[in-house]
């Protein structure tokens, strides 16, 4: 695929370009639309699939970076990936000292979470966009955006345009998703191992062992 003819550029192998089309336009856009760069402070829900893509996008367009996840076990991981703080939700206190602190944050988790919460981590005419897909429906208090004239706001993919503009910025900056080859007979394995929040962070299946 490409715009104008283009394609994937020189350097990134098709294996990593693959995830790219989908963790990395995911969170791309959101983050270029919202206008992720320096001075801008940007704050990612969940270190997983699509998280780790946004901490490393925003990293290289220039952004404060700050991982928001349940719980401190990827910390290593998420510094080495390109984020400034982690810090884990599952601490109260995370949220009484990060109050007023960002000027966007992207939601990648697909699980129900407490979005009054997270939007009161938003400074003045910041923004929370959603790119995960929770199946319970989310609700908002008028009061959590109405005071700092917050917004709630919702991204999924980039066009083809846009989606060129990805993959020429990946290879620019030589990033691409973590990933983990497996062969067709551990597709099984995989799903359960995504269940089980045991992805570093994709998998790719290689098509020759179909």
């Amino acid at each position: 695929m490409g715009g104008g003819g283009r394609g994937v550029p020189d350097g990134i192998e098709l294996d990593v370009a693959a995830p790219l089309l989908c963790a990395g336009i995911t969170t791309y856009s959101p983050l270029r639309h919202w206008g992720a760069g320096p001075g801008k402070r940007v704050a990612v829900i969940g270190l997983g699939g699509l998280g780790h893509m946004a901490v490393k996008l925003a990293h290289a367009m220039g952004a404060e970076v700050t991982v928001l996840s349940q719980s401190l076990k990827k910390r290593e991981d998420g510094l080495r990936l390109g984020a400034d703080h982690y810090h884990a939700t599952s601490d109260e206190a995370t949220f009484t000292e990060l109050a007023g602190s960002f000027d966007l944050i992207v939601n990648t988790v697909s699980a129900k979470i407490d979005l009054d919460a997270y939007l009161r981590l938003l400074a003045v005419d910041g923004t929370l966009v959603n790119v995960g897909a929770p199946e319970d429906p989310l609700s908002v208090h008028a009061f959590s955006l109405i005071p700092a004239r917050r917004s709630f706001a919702g991204s999924m993919i980039g066009g083809i345009a846009e989606t060129q503009e990805m993959l020429d910025f990946c290879a620019e900056h030589g990033l691409g998703a973590e990933i983990e080859v497996i062969p067709a007979e551990k597709i099984n394995e995989a799903y359960e191992r995504v269940l089980a929040s045991d992805v570093r962070y994709r998998f790719v299946i290689d098509a020759s062992t179909f």
